[in-house]
């Protein structure tokens, strides 16, 4: 099966789908704030459009003309969804669209002092950012759209992981007597939006995250482990220097359950828990650091 791609956010994440898709024969479009990225997007084939609040795409039509699925991972803003906004009218002309995935997060849980989560938990946010994203889920999934909702987790993957803050100097192990965070892999994100798009589901909602929420500071002390460094010093949380936006993500305590991927799409996650991604990582970030390609 082979299809046309837009990516409303042709960022981290969706990236690494597009990639997938790519290599498999499909068609890959999408948008980016920045004009720069857009061209060397382009350069390798990709139909790239410029897109933000109070810039809607150029030409709507035409830039969703033959789409058949369509990834939403730009973030809410304080007014809303701007995808929505500006385009819901022009998606729902899109024939043929059999598949828009919504990329949001667990965070719309809200704290619930480190007890388990799944789909059907009832949301409490508890930071206007969540709020943002759960008010989005419900414009989504009233749209009339063949809507999958992909609740993630802290993503972490190349370039963005503990083994790199530890290289980098900028790992911080703060101690938070039983807080725990769940975390996903980008390569498990991939994994999972494939599988949907193989069996959709219109109106579905997934719990993206690995097996183990773990606290923080461990996942911090393997990291320099694998690095054969000592790592760095363990900060109280209640009294760490922490900026307000840091600090709000320790408001928020809960273990969320990935259940529904694996039963319903038959995912296998190749990185169960942060052990297994920061040790498939470690020779990536290792070769970069030494400034020889990675394989």
């Amino acid at each position: 099966m082979s299809g046309r791609l837009f990516c409303f956010g042709l960022g981290y994440t969706a990236t690494f789908l597009a990639h997938r898709l790519a290599a498999r024969g499909w068609s890959i479009a999408g948008t980016t704030r920045d004009p720069g990225k857009a061209a060397a997007l382009a350069e390798q084939g990709w139909n790239m459009h410029l897109f933000r609040r109070g810039r809607p795409l150029t030409d709507a039509r035409l830039a969703l003309q033959g789409v058949t699925h369509i990834l939403h991972s730009i973030i809410p803003d304080t007014d809303g969804d701007p995808v929505a906004d500006h385009h819901l009218g022009d998606l729902r002309a899109v024939e043929g669209l059999v598949w828009l995935g919504w990329l949001g997060t667990t965070a719309v849980y809200g704290d619930r002092q480190g007890a388990w989560v799944d789909e059907d938990t009832v949301l409490i946010p508890s930071v206007d950012r969540a709020w943002r994203r759960s008010e989005a889920e419900q414009t989504w999934l009233a749209s009339g759209l063949p809507v999958h909702l992909f609740r993630l987790a802290g993503i972490y993957g190349p370039g963005r992981n503990q083994l790199r803050d530890v290289l980098d100097g900028n790992a911080r192990r703060i101690v938070k007597p039983g807080q725990v965070f769940s975390r996903i892999h980008v390569d498990d994100i991939a994994t999972t939006l494939e599988a949907s798009i193989a069996r959709p589901r219109p109106g579905a909602i997934y719990n993206v995250c690995d097996d183990e929420p773990s606290p923080p500071q461990n996942v911090v002390a393997f990291a320099a482990a694998l690095l054969g460094v000592e790592p760095p010093p363990a900060l109280d949380y209640a009294t760490a220097e922490l900026s307000p936006m840091a600090r709000t993500f320790y408001a928020d305590n809960r273990r969320v359950r990935n259940t529904r991927i694996k039963e319903e799409l038959d995912v296998r996650l190749a990185y169960p828990t942060f052990r297994e991604g920061l040790a498939a990582l470690l020779p990536v970030e290792t070769a970069q650091r030494n400034g020889r390609p990675s394989t």
